[in-house]
Order: structure tokens, then sequence, then C-alpha cells
């Protein structure tokens, strides 16, 4: 009898041993889906689903409450999502804008040089192109390390104001073209001190030359015209030494660097005197200051 229970019960155990080979598999098969499912960025799978208009609104939302990251993230997804429409347009440039307020100024750059690219001729191309310009301006270095930046910045803000001259952004745009302008004078001057401190005379007019006739508008202009009668004087050239010392009075009076200019020139029995023959007398008529 025990021998029947056996054989009569081996079949059942089979059937539930069968059973359970089809539902424990799907078990782990909707355990394994239900995992990846919370790993999925939910926001993301509304953002398919919702229209442009609203993830461009969300993405302003984001903005002004100071949630770039997610402002950011709208603005992709309506470019995505919706692209070539009049929300994409809006949302590539806010979207720029807002990867420029976290300091991802490359991501910046690219995004704003591609929406001139698809749209230079809308209300927005300007606000675009400063976006590429303060990126540029941020990223300016101090005059001992290379300028690049500096004159990157200089080149998009003169775009700016050429292009888009009654643009809301061109003064700020000329404010950021002195500083940037500023730096690239202050560059030459580094450099030209560097090369008169090693009596490297003819290296160091180059520089301080430079500062004169390009950057007559920066606050550098007063120095290198000082620096200049020094070079001449230590190089034995006393007339173009008196000239820069004359057109550093004219324009600098007050200044200290005339002051110690003309001490220069009163130790060997000179004083200031302008040759209007001499480039620096030229280049003197064009000085404005910072």
């Amino acid at each position: 009898m025990f021998f029947k229970r056996i054989g009569q019960s081996k079949a059942p155990q089979q059937a539930v041993f069968l059973a359970l080979s089809v539902v424990v598999p799907s078990l782990l098969l909707s355990a394994c889906m239900s995992d990846k499912k919370k790993d999925l960025d939910l926001s993301t799978y509304v953002d398919q689903t919702e229209p442009g208009d609203v993830l461009y609104n969300q993405g302003l939302a984001n903005l002004n409450a100071g949630r770039l990251q997610e402002a950011s993230r709208k603005f992709d997804a309506v470019d995505r999502q919706h692209p070539y429409s009049e929300w994409a347009r809006k949302s590539m440039v806010m979207g720029a804008f807002a990867d420029y307020r976290q300091g991802k100024y490359d991501d910046a750059i690219s995004a704003a040089k591609r929406y001139l690219t698809l749209y230079p001729s809308t209300d927005d191309a300007a606000y675009a192109q400063y976006i590429i310009g303060l990126s540029y301006y941020r990223q300016i270095k101090d005059v001992t390390q290379d300028q690049k930046e500096a004159r990157q910045t200089m080149q998009t803000m003169q775009d700016l104001v050429t292009r888009w001259p009654n643009s809301e952004y061109v003064d700020d745009a000329k404010e950021k073209m002195r500083f940037a302008n500023d730096q690239l004078a202050g560059k030459e001057m580094q450099i030209g001190r560097y090369y008169l401190e090693r009596r490297e005379y003819i290296a160091a007019v180059k520089r301080f030359r430079v500062v004169v006739e390009n950057y007559s508008n920066t606050r550098h202009v007063e120095e290198a015209l000082a620096r200049l009668a020094e070079s001449y004087y230590a190089m034995g050239l006393t007339s173009e030494a008196q000239t820069a010392a004359a057109v550093l009075g004219t324009n600098y009076p007050d200044s200290q660097w005339y002051k110690d200019s003309y001490k220069l020139l009163q130790s060997n029995g000179l004083e200031p005197r302008e040759n209007a023959g001499s480039w620096i007398s030229k280049a003197g008529k064009l000085i404005t200051g910072a």
C-alpha cells in the first residue's frame, strides 16, 4: 500500500514541479523588469509625452527657481522631442543660457553657435551671440597666462555690436570689450617689462609700441610711454626718449610716470621734446586714455 501511494503521488508532484518551472522564471523576469523600472528616470518618460510648450515653460520655471540642471534637462527634452519647432528654437537659446549659468562654458558656446547657424536672423540671435561672448569673458585668465579668451571676447562682442547695434546687449558688450582690451594690453606690458629687465631693449620697445599704437584707450598706455622713454634712453636714442616723455607729459601731465621720465632725462641734461616725425608723436595723437 505504501508503494502504491508513492506511485500515485508522483504525477501530482511532477505537475507541481512543471508549474513552478513556468511561474518562477516569470516571477524573476517580472522582478527584474520591476527593478529596471526603478532605475528609469520616470520624468524622462513624462518628458517624451508632454507638449513642447509645457516642457519649455517647465524649463523656464526651473531656471527662475535656480534649478539649473533640471532646466537644462527640460530644454534639451524640447529640442530632442520636438525638433525644429518654435519651442525647440526657444529652448535652444535658453538651454545655452542655462549651461552658461552652470559654468559649462564650452557647452553654452556650442549651443549658442548652433542656434546662430540655424536661426541667424531671429530676434534671439543677438542674445545667442551675447551668451557666446559672456562665456569667453568668464574664462579670461590673469595676464601672466595666455589671453586667447580675451581675444575671443573682443571678436565675439565686436561682432555683436556690428551686427546688432541697437541690441539691448550692446552697452554691456562694449564694457566687456574694454576689459578684454585692457587684458591684452596688460599682457603686452608684462612681456615688455620682462625684456626690459633683461636689458633686451629692442624686444621691449616692440611690446610697448604695440600698446601705444593698438591699445591707446587702455590704462596701460601711460606706463608704456614711460617704458619707451626708459628703453630708448638706455639704447642711446635720446630723441625718441624725449619724444616719448613729451607725449606722456601732454596726455598725462600729473602722472607719476611723467615725473619719473622727466627726472630720467634731466639726469643727462635733457628734457622732454617732441619730434613730430617720430612714430610716437603720430601715435600720441590717437591716445584717449582709459
